[in-house]
């Protein structure tokens, strides 16, 4: 499984994602995490499609969009949300 985090420096949402996103790198250190930012890396994130809200947590199995997440998740649920689609 993938990982694919969209946010910007400027999201307060995403400042506070990011701190469940580093637990979760050290948790699970054979999931693939790209973190990926609006303003620095525009034309990647455009090929997803993330809409307007901020952080947009994208999981890929295959290369393929399994589940999506919009908007700032806390730890225990990213962790809930992985352990559901890994079952």
């Amino acid at each position: 499984m993938k990982i694919i985090k969209i946010g910007a420096l400027w999201c307060g949402g995403c400042l506070l994602t990011n701190k469940a996103i580093k637990k979760i790198k050290e948790k699970y250190s054979d999931i693939e995490i790209i973190e990926l930012d609006v303003d620095f890396d525009e034309e990647e994130c455009k090929k997803y499609n993330y809409g307007d809200t901020l952080p947009v947590i994208l999981f890929e199995q295959n290369d393929k969009e399994i589940h999506r997440l919009v908007g700032e998740i806390n730890y225990d649920e990213l962790k809930k949300c992985i352990e559901g689609l890994i079952k």
